[in-house]
């Protein structure tokens, strides 16, 4: 009895982790993780086109938890090991409830422009976590660059705004916080657990609180059916709630949460991108100085050795 439970506990580690997965397929996968993320202010600004902000959080919960749950029971998925269900938690609250909730909540007076600056400070945040929480250090060539490249995004942000901090600005610095734990966690997690099944768990996880608020938003806040409000609801739900974040997970899992997310560096800059095509934003001159400040901070954290 005990070999064959040793056995399974072997397999769920060789599917959990596969041996050997390149750095490059890891890093390529957290790159995808981001560019599905760049999306998702633009598509939140589509969404909020028809729907209210509580009821754009709440929906997207739902309809996420509804495709994640959908693949764990095609794939008969097993409800993970009860030392996990803490680690779930932290990725529920900070992932699946409060940085959505944030962020729209500062979209409805901020530019998606600005909000994509200011959470461009999102990578130096999760490193940090992930040194507390793990207890790595990374080298100072690392930490060094981080800062550099949280600098430029800062510098940018404050010419953006004009050295003014907004109510959004407090609601986004609020949301770095919780995505930063949510990210950290999940990072973790994912060495354990494949990184679909720690997004969906924490997507399912939060179905008891995310149907009974979708409803009641539903029936306070008016909806206005668009081709952009419902395809940029579709896409925070899918792609950027739950798509995005298995391959951002599998991604960390491979080469370590504070590299991983130093990529995280040009997702401010994809949105910009996303800004002007998507919704007609104007990008200022000082973007291209950040872009190339960035890109080179995120060479040098991906060659540093903790």
């Amino acid at each position: 009895m005990t070999g064959q439970n040793s056995a399974t506990a072997s397999e769920r580690i060789a599917v959990a982790t596969p041996p050997g997965t390149p750095a490059l397929g890891g890093t390529l996968q957290a790159a995808l993780g981001v560019t599905a993320f760049s999306l998702t202010f633009p598509a939140t600004a589509w969404g909020l086109e028809g729907f209210g902000p509580w009821s754009l959080v709440a929906v997207r919960g739902v309809l996420a938890a509804l495709v994640a749950g959908a693949c764990l029971l095609a794939t008969g998925t097993r409800p993970p090991d009860r030392r996990h269900w803490r680690g779930l938690a932290v990725v529920a609250t900070g992932v699946v409830i409060g940085f959505p909730l944030l962020t729209t909540l500062a979209l409805q007076t901020s530019t998606t422009a600005h909000a994509a600056v200011v959470v461009g400070l999102l990578p130096l945040t999760t490193a940090l976590f992930s040194a507390l929480r793990t207890g790595h250090r990374p080298s100072r060539a690392f930490w060094a660059a981080a800062l550099v490249g949280a600098g430029a995004v800062a510098a940018f942000t404050v010419r953006q705004s004009g050295g003014a901090l907004t109510a959004a600005d407090l609601c986004l610095f609020a949301a770095l916080l919780v995505c930063a734990a949510g990210y950290t966690e999940g990072g973790r997690l994912a060495r354990a657990l494949p990184g679909w099944q720690v997004i969906g768990w924490a997507l399912v996880l939060c179905l008891p609180l995310s149907v009974p608020a979708a409803a009641l938003a539903l029936s306070q806040e008016p909806v206005r059916l668009t081709a952009h409000s419902v395809t940029g609801l579709l896409w925070v739900a899918a792609g950027s709630q739950f798509l995005g974040l298995v391959v951002w997970y599998r991604g960390m899992a491979a080469i370590g949460v504070p590299r991983a997310s130093q990529l995280q560096l040009a997702q401010p800059l994809l949105t910009l991108v996303w800004s002007v095509l998507l919704l007609g934003e104007h990008l200022t001159a000082a973007a291209p100085l950040t872009a190339a400040a960035v890109l080179v901070c995120i060479a040098v954290t991906q060659r540093a050795r903790g």
